[in-house]
């Protein structure tokens, strides 16, 4: 059995600052979907920021320590003395760390954080998969003295950095930055490490397995399936009454996003049905972090959030690795051989999809909510502007917005992003198109950008 390799995350800076600015005062709440890699990169924090720690994963403590959670929380000498025995620690007054993995799966431990931290001995941090941390809270208090951050997959970067490609990251940055083409062999490079991260995705499990056993995607693609049978039996374990509804949309993502509108169209879910309805389904795969939402923007301004339409939207998955297997089946990537097909990029089905969530899921990790256009022209019945997302700048004294399209061929038409900057010119602060042809800055004004530079927005 290969050893899981630890990589790099971004969330250790974050964790760092938090140690230093919070000073005992505050635990920390990580959430997000299953498998991210949220344990590890606490543990490996850990590891190198304390004299000590304690980890204690809630889906296999013993009967002692769940015990001392209900028994002694007002003794907490005789609490952390049986934390110590259990798991044969010794604890350092402000220098050692108390983790409580997997809370969701005791939700007392959670509650107690208010005591612990009022305490002020150590410090706390909680780890949980979010779709069992936001049910499990009835009848506990919610601590006030508990800050919640949200934790993504491994982006674009961080599986840079599992390939050792730090230097060209830092070489794409720079020709981003002076709007330059990469040099052709180094663009093909990074074409292909785009490639891989769609294929592979930012689940820490699978891109082990993937480098373990030297770059075949066999054992990749099984952890990626360990990994929606999870998300499938985590639906299961749901509210009945829609519990039906939230495994139709997520078994129908890959149809939803193989369409040319990649929108949801609810009669093909369920005839006489309507998006109020639908509402909470896609609340909830959006706040377990399985899927992102991308929501219509009727009047594209910078207060983008304002002029949402939640009647249309798109659903994206949140790893685009997971999307490539829950769309092909084993038997069919294997006879087909589909990720030899995408990498040489001679699957012309569905590779539209998978370059748009990548890109999705590229903008979310840099902190964008997603929103996307569409114009519908009544003469000529028909959509005659569609843009795939609308950034914003967020400033309040000079507020831009950025149109991104996404294509995935090297041949395309621009006359969506032309009308829509045309339309709505005395807003636009740059149009961007992301395909897989190197940089260049066109006549229009417009600037294109090879889909590796996504995270660079």
């Amino acid at each position: 059995m290969d050893p899981e390799i630890v990589f790099k995350r971004k969330i250790t800076e974050t964790l760092f600052k938090w140690k230093q600015e919070s000073n005992g005062e505050k635990a920390l709440l990580i959430e997000g979907a299953r498998r991210i890699g949220k344990s590890t990169a606490v543990e490996q924090f850990a590891k190198n920021n304390y004299r000590s720690y304690i980890l204690i994963d809630f889906n296999k403590a013993s009967q002692t320590v769940l015990d001392a959670f209900h028994d002694h929380l007002d003794d907490l000498d005789t609490f952390f003395m049986i934390l110590s025995a259990v798991y044969g620690k010794t604890l350092y007054p402000r220098e050692s760390l108390i983790i409580f993995d997997e809370v969701q799966a005791f939700p007392k431990a959670r509650e107690s954080i208010k005591y612990l931290v009022a305490d002020g001995r150590y410090d706390y941090i909680e780890t949980g998969s979010l779709i069992s941390v936001r049910q499990n809270v009835k009848g506990i208090t919610i601590p006030s003295e508990e800050r919640k951050i949200k934790m993504h997959p491994m982006d674009f970067e961080e599986f840079a950095w599992a390939l050792g490609e730090e230097k060209l990251l830092s070489y794409i940055r720079d020709c981003y930055e002076k709007k330059v083409p990469l040099e052709r062999g180094l663009h093909q490079k990074a074409m292909m490490l785009f490639k891989q991260y769609m294929l592979v995705g930012g689940m820490p499990k699978p891109l082990s397995k993937f480098l373990t056993s030297s770059k075949q995607f066999v054992d990749c693609d099984k952890e990626k399936r360990d990994i929606l049978t999870n998300y499938r039996d985590d639906i299961g374990k749901i509210d009945s009454l829609y519990k039906a509804k939230v495994l139709s949309i997520f078994d129908q993502i890959p149809s939803f996003l193989s369409m040319h509108e990649k929108r949801v169209r609810l009669r093909n879910v369920e005839s006489d049905t309507n998006y109020p309805q639908y509402e909470e389904t896609f609340f909830w795969l959006a706040d377990s972090m399985i899927c992102n939402e991308c929501f219509s923007c009727t009047d594209p301004n910078v207060g983008l959030s304002l002029n949402e339409k939640r009647a249309a939207v798109k659903c994206y998955m949140g790893d685009t690795g997971l999307l490539v297997s829950h769309a092909f089946d084993e038997n069919e990537l294997i006879a087909e051989d589909v990720y030899a097909s995408i990498l040489s990029e001679k699957l012309s089905v569905n590779q539209g999809m998978l370059y748009e969530n990548a890109i999705a899921q590229m903008l979310v990790a840099s902190g964008h909510k997603l929103f996307f256009y569409v114009h519908y022209d009544e003469k000529k019945k028909r959509n005659d502007i569609e843009i795939d997302f609308l950034l914003s700048n967020k400033s309040k004294t000079n507020p831009k917005l950025f149109p991104v399209e996404v294509k995935s061929s090297k041949n395309y038409s621009t006359v969506s992003l032309l009308g829509f900057i045309e339309k709505y010119k005395s807003r636009i602060g740059m149009g961007y198109i992301l395909h897989p042809k190197n940089l260049y800055v066109r006549s229009d004004g417009i600037v294109a950008l090879p889909c590796y530079m996504a995270f660079l927005l």
